[in-house]
């Protein structure tokens, strides 16, 4: 999984749910802030080891992990 080189998964970090860049900070959290509203600059504020191509590519995760493959009869 090239395309998410910020995205790890490491059972000893948060019991290996998705993380960026191997920090306890799980891709999860960045999206909940997002959908209630934060900005990229106030999440950023809220965990400053964060860049902003990590939000960026949480999102991006998140709408790869979303894609439907609709059948039709």
């Amino acid at each position: 999984m090239d395309r998410f080189n910020r995205i790890t998964f490491d059972p000893k970090i948060m019991g290996g749910r998705a993380c960026i860049r191997g920090m306890r900070i799980p891709v999860s959290v960045i999206l909940g802030q997002i959908a209630h509203g934060a900005k990229t600059e106030e999440v950023l504020a809220d965990y400053p080891d964060l860049e902003p191509d990590d939000i960026k590519q949480a999102l991006e995760y998140a709408a790869w992990l979303a894609q439907e493959e609709v059948y039709s009869a």
